[in-house]
């Protein structure tokens, strides 16, 4: 199905209805459809037509999400550009992916026309937001065109969104998401509203992440509506909130932590915010439990996933989280589950295998693989990276855990992140949990230091809370205590800065091991 017809049966049902929310903007779905019309008219004269890439870098704002459904509405495929992405990562982005038109706010002008000689491919330029040599304005682009545009047939293999992953090591790989993958989560998974029903959701995440676009289109699907925050600023995310009584939320681990201790929230009544999801990153338990204890008003779901799967492909509900009327006993054993990602969303298949690609026993560890209609057609000229990645129908997804005896997952970490000690596996997220546990550490994160003699050896880098204070050896032996001897830290390096982290809260691993390279040599 294509997902344009998502906004196309939105506008039928609820033309009156508001579709999004972004700042002075507010746009009622007949609006938002029409402006799509009008890019997709005016992408059609320009020869943008089925198959056809479309880029586009900008933070959060109705335009991106305009030029995604124009592009669907032609078949064409939207390739959404990091706008934290380096030049040469966009250069890569943009030439990998043969765009026709680049899209960019006013910000991302001057980098684009530095990379203006070696982008062949790129026939016209929009500007976001004013104009410059080169660049039309996009209010200009759609002014005059027909309101009215015939959405493109295409089949569920087609591909309508080219997301880049953020490269580890060399360059970011291009993962082609279906119109088939895009649609089965919300077709599986989202209620739509009644005609006169109202919900609010509101858009956090970057649009460049598949978390942003499935949010966007679930909400379509769903006749909700779109409150758009450029970029997360937890303040304003609170005004937002309480303003347009917003009932549902994603965040990352890192935007919740800010929230829960932002000195304002006492300020804002969030007590319409009915569910809030998060994911992306892992959750430290600690800041889980106490989401659960002071938003109270607030069901919480563990979403997990990645951009291969298109979407969710795990979750672990709101009951999962609730511990109302529990004895402390049978509290502390539910939140001991926080750690969980919970059981397949329906339509997903999960198995936790070995190297060989069997199953292990419950409780096991191996690497869990995925299978359904929402994976990915394969990486963007890559056949072999592909056929590495999916296999005779399931996706490895490089993710290491194991499935209890109820059905529960639990995440034991990334294969490549595993650290390996005189041939001793250490699981970098088990030690950190176990860190971040400790009353006085505020962040902790695990890497892996060469070694000539134990191949490599266990390094936290560790921020403390403010006015807190802990020596090394205090965390090596509280460490000692709740882990096996061989999987404690044995050096601790103290940060007075926040770790590093990507957009949606991922510790840069890379950038931590390239800070602290010294050797470990007590």
């Amino acid at each position: 199905m294509n997902t344009a017809e998502f906004l196309t049966i939105a506008n039928m049902v609820s033309p009156d209805k508001e579709a999004i929310v972004f700042e002075d903007k507010r746009y009622t779905y007949g609006e938002l459809d029409q402006r799509v019309n009008q890019l997709a008219n005016r992408l059609a004269s320009w020869g943008v037509s089925q198959g056809d890439r479309v880029g586009i870098m900008q933070v959060n704002c109705n335009e991106v999400i305009e030029t995604y459904f124009a592009s669907a509405k032609l078949g064409a495929i939207f390739v959404p550009l990091s706008f934290r992405g380096r030049a040469e990562e966009i250069r890569h982005m943009v030439n990998a992916s043969e765009s026709k038109v680049v899209i960019a706010g006013s910000r991302y002008l001057g980098m684009v026309d530095e990379l203006r000689p070696s982008l062949s491919t790129v026939e016209h330029y929009v500007s976001l937001e004013g104009t410059g040599d080169g660049w039309e304005a996009y209010e200009d682009v759609i002014a005059d065109q027909p309101t009215e545009f015939d959405v493109a047939e295409v089949d569920d293999e087609d591909t309508t969104i080219l997301m880049f992953t953020a490269g580890t090591t060399g360059l970011p790989k291009g993962v082609m998401l279906t119109f088939g993958s895009v649609s089965s989560y919300s077709l599986n998974n989202v209620s739509q509203l009644d005609p006169d029903e109202i919900e609010k959701n509101i858009l956090t995440v970057p649009l460049y992440h598949v978390a942003g676009m499935q949010a966007v289109i679930s909400a379509v699907w769903g006749f909700r509506t779109l409150v758009i925050q450029r970029q997360f600023e937890a303040e304003s995310w609170m005004k937002l909130v309480q303003d347009e009584q917003v009932s549902r939320a994603m965040m990352v681990p890192t935007m919740l932590k800010m929230l829960l201790d932002h000195e304002a929230r006492p300020n804002y009544d969030l007590s319409s915010l009915a569910v809030l999801t998060y994911g992306a990153a892992p959750m430290p338990k600690e800041v889980i439990k106490r989401a659960i204890m002071e938003m109270e008003d607030t069901q919480f779901i563990n979403a997990f996933g990645q951009t291969e799967a298109s979407a969710t492909i795990t979750a672990l509900m709101p009951e999962d989280h609730n511990v109302k009327g529990l004895s402390e006993e049978e509290r502390e054993k539910k939140f001991e589950r926080l750690s969980s990602i919970g059981k397949p969303l329906p339509g997903v298949d999960i198995r936790i295998v070995d190297e060989d690609g069997n199953d292990v026993p419950t409780n096991e560890q191996g690497e869990i693989i995925a299978s359904g209609p929402q994976l990915m057609k394969g990486y963007w000229q890559q056949d072999d990276v592909t056929a590495e990645t999916i296999k005779n129908g399931w996706l490895f997804t490089g993710d290491l855990g194991y499935q209890d005896d109820e059905g529960y997952i639990f995440l034991t970490g990334r294969a490549k992140d595993f650290i390996k000690r005189a041939g001793e596996m250490i699981s970098p997220e088990e030690v950190e949990q176990t860190l971040m546990s400790h009353p006085a550490v505020d962040e902790a994160a695990i890497i892996g230091i060469p070694d000539d003699q134990w191949g490599e050896r266990v390094r936290a880098v560790v921020v403390l809370k403010s006015g807190q204070e802990a020596s090394q050896d205090e965390l090596i032996e509280y460490s000692r205590q709740r882990l096996a001897s061989f999987k404690r830290p044995e050096h601790v390096v103290f940060s007075t800065e926040p770790l590093p982290r990507n957009p949606l809260g991922k510790v840069l691993k890379r950038d931590l091991k390239q800070m602290y390279t010294e050797p470990i040599t007590d």
